[in-house]
């Protein structure tokens, strides 16, 4: 068995482009991704299952159609399924997604390893 612990800085800092999460890790069926975003992403949801954000550096918003909530560095959120979100962020923000590994990306693209 290979034992190493996972770099959270040194993983961020081969992404380039946002908005495009990058597998890192995987506990029984779910995957650890790191991405990195700004600005304003789309008006989506995820049926059936739940998702967390954890901001690791900066933060982030999600609007939802009744509220909004913000999430500063070293907090976490849990997105319910099936609620409507739009995630944005004002400037550069770096975040965790924990989510099923059946959860494909918005943008229907699959989602590559770090």
């Amino acid at each position: 068995m290979h034992y190493q612990a996972i770099n959270l800085n040194e993983k961020l800092s081969t992404l380039n482009d946002l908005w495009s999460p990058k597998v890192i890790a995987e506990l029984n069926d779910y995957q650890f991704k790191l991405v990195k975003i700004a600005g304003d992403f789309i008006w989506h949801e995820h049926q059936g299952t739940d998702k967390v954000f954890i901001v690791l550096e900066g933060e982030m918003f999600i609007d939802f159609r009744d509220g909004q909530v913000k999430i500063s560095k070293g907090e976490m959120f849990i997105v319910p399924g099936g609620a409507e979100q739009k995630p944005f962020a004002e400037k550069e923000c770096h975040i965790m997604l924990v989510e099923p590994r059946s959860v494909v990306n918005t943008d229907g693209e699959n989602v590559k390893e770090a």
